[in-house]
């Protein structure tokens, strides 16, 4: 499967999409307005940063206690039934005068329930696609993550100013009822797509299971760590440029669609594996232009280029996916999600307590010297684990993978 045409004619592609769509729509909305909005109130670059990304911190919870749900559950109402919670979640935040501690503990529960949404969304994608036609879905589902964005920021931003920072918060309760609507309505029905009871102990089992592989080890850590670094450069964005963040944000945006279109799209399987050696690369290296403390200018050029990297995640999944059972599917590309958006908290914790000591520009330079630091102790790893993927290809006349 090579083409955009081919991929919307798959049977649930385009409402899985849209629903994909609204959400990344609804996150970025919300997540922008109480960054603004913890900022305002306290003036603290740790917990704007926190308010943003902090929930991803909450991913290790789901990770390790619900991920065993991701294919034990029935696929539509899952996502639907998280999508309204979300809606409601989110427009509790918008309530005036709610404290900061009781709007963290809403942002808290939602990271844990975060994990298990896109186990259950990209383990639907795994089965409603081919495996060789998971990277460019995977491709197309980050474009549009990147279009919306862009729209979500600059939406974000006018909504801010025109209405206020709870005003854009009820839009994005808006916008999390409209992708649960879109997944009741749009998919079809579809059984769990595996058997047994989830529990926190299968939860454990599956992920010891996962973890046990060194070639999946590789790839699982340099899908999280690098790129939650510079997730803490993009945490800074507020307080490096209270005025324009929502520029800056919209930059790495575009430059995340530029990235997942070439390389979903045009990049020859024979190119990729080079090429996500110097797209790790590409993520890191233009943030350190900030040891310089950049005018807006320059400062939007260095972001812009940098996330172009953020596709070489596209390889990495498909290099997952072609290590791991098909019946683990959803859980192992739920541990991934969970694994990624935890270390994003992290790296945004990180960068923000750095930041209150020293500078926004300074805790992105050291940010992104780290992430270039760890990009580089793992390639090794991951070349021997790239030939464990092909050799378990040709072996096999398809994309297959063994515990």
């Amino acid at each position: 499967m090579r083409t955009y045409r081919e991929l919307f004619r798959q049977p649930e592609f385009t409402p899985l999409f849209l629903t994909v769509s609204m959400k990344s729509a609804a996150q970025t909305v919300s997540g922008l307005a109480l960054g603004i909005l913890v900022y305002d109130r306290t003036g603290s670059p740790l917990l704007s940063s926190l308010a943003m990304f902090g929930p991803s911190l909450a991913q290790l919870v789901g990770a390790t206690t619900l991920l065993s749900a991701a294919d034990r559950l029935p696929p539509r109402a899952t996502i639907a039934g998280l999508g309204l919670t979300f809606a409601v979640a989110t427009a509790v935040q918008a309530i005036p005068g709610l404290p900061v501690g009781a709007a963290f503990a809403v942002l808290l529960a939602l990271g844990v329930l975060a994990s298990l949404g896109g186990g259950v969304t990209y383990g639907l994608l795994n089965e409603i696609l081919e495996r060789r036609g998971f990277l460019i879905g995977r491709s197309v589902m980050n474009m549009s993550n990147g279009v919306m964005q862009i729209c979500g920021f600059a939406l974000g931003g006018v909504l801010v100013q025109a209405l206020s920072a709870r005003g854009a918060l009820l839009t994005g309760a808006g916008l999390w009822l409209v992708s649960a609507l879109v997944a009741r309505f749009g998919l079809a029905p579809r059984p769990p797509r595996a058997t047994g009871r989830p529990s926190v102990a299968e939860t454990w089992r599956t992920n010891a299971l996962l973890w046990s592989s060194k070639p999946r080890r590789y790839v699982y850590l340099a899908l999280c760590v690098p790129n939650g670094l510079i997730v803490g450069c993009e945490s800074l964005y507020v307080p490096y440029e209270p005025q324009q963040a929502g520029l800056l944000f919209a930059f790495a945006a575009a430059g995340m669609l530029i990235g997942d279109t070439v390389v979903g799209r045009f990049v020859p399987p024979a190119w990729r594996a080079k090429g996500g050696s110097l797209l790790r690369l590409l993520l890191a290296v233009p943030y350190l232009i900030f040891f310089l403390n950049p005018a807006l200018p320059l400062a939007l050029a260095a972001v812009l280029v940098a996330s172009i990297g953020f596709a070489a995640t596209l390889l990495l999944q498909e290099q997952l996916v072609a290590l791991t059972p098909d019946e683990l599917g959803g859980h192992a590309l739920g541990l991934q999600l969970s694994g990624m958006l935890t270390m994003q908290g992290v790296g945004a914790a990180l960068a923000g307590g750095l930041a209150q000591f020293t500078s926004p520009a300074t805790a992105m330079t050291v940010m992104a010297a780290a992430s270039v630091t760890v990009t580089l102790a793992l390639e090794r790893g991951l070349r021997q684990g790239r030939t464990t993927a092909e050799q378990t290809r040709d072996h096999a006349g398809a994309p297959r993978a063994t515990t």
